[in-house]
């Protein structure tokens, strides 16, 4: 990985955000803009994507004592991620957003599209289609021994969810989905239809668009 002073000024993070605007920077570039600087040990692009990862896996109700596990962040920059969470969730709620098309999900997951692992992610809807939660349920590839109806369904019971929308990224750039994908996608919505939890599509995206499986008539 190329550190911060390996980078042309106009590729670091600060410049780039003020050239391009912050929709331009990757989850990593902005968190690094988020910490600041590194350590003498630690790049912060480095830090960045750590904790990139951490909070891929534990989402927003990332602990600042799991922030504090990540070398190269201490008190002050924990709190400050902490604090950031907040703030959004306050403010900038996704939950209650409509879905009226696979586009509008498009909008929620598009920052999964760069990742060079499968993140296969489950969006919880109530009765009138509106956005409870969304949650990343495995990385790594997607199949029927990793994307088991127990994970994806156990935090939907939960949320109390009328029906879901799965979505996984393709780091290959394929837009199509796989058999596997597709086996994946017909079990999971049987399983659904058991629990009285609807499952209304599948998505499929890359840094360059997306396949709903709804769409094509698939699901």
């Amino acid at each position: 990985m190329r550190s911060i002073k390996d980078l042309p000024s106009h590729e670091r993070p600060r410049e780039k955000l003020i050239a391009k605007g912050a929709k331009a920077l990757s989850d990593q570039e902005l968190l690094a803009i988020l910490l600041g600087k590194g350590t003498s040990r630690h790049d912060v692009l480095a830090i960045a994507s750590r904790l990139s990862a951490l909070i891929d896996q534990k989402g927003p109700s990332t602990t600042t004592d799991e922030l504090l596990g990540i070398e190269g962040i201490g008190h002050a920059k924990a709190c400050l991620i902490a604090a950031a969470f907040e703030f959004v969730r306050r403010r900038i709620r996704p939950e209650g957003v409509r879905i009226n098309c696979a586009s509008d999900v498009v909008q929620l997951i598009r920052h999964y599209a760069d990742r060079r692992q499968e993140y296969f992610l489950c969006i919880s809807l109530n009765g009138a289609h509106e956005v409870i939660q969304t949650r990343v349920v495995t990385i790594g590839l997607v199949d029927q021994s990793h994307v088991h109806p127990r994970e994806v369904f156990a935090d939907p019971i939960t949320d109390r969810a009328s029906a879901v929308i799965l979505a996984h990224n393709h780091p290959s750039g394929q837009l199509e989905p796989s058999r596997e994908d597709i086996h994946v996608s017909e079990r999971l919505k049987v399983a659904g239809d058991v629990l009285g939890i609807k499952v209304l599509d599948h998505i499929i995206f890359t840094t360059k668009g997306y396949y709903s499986l709804a769409e094509h008539g698939q699901i």
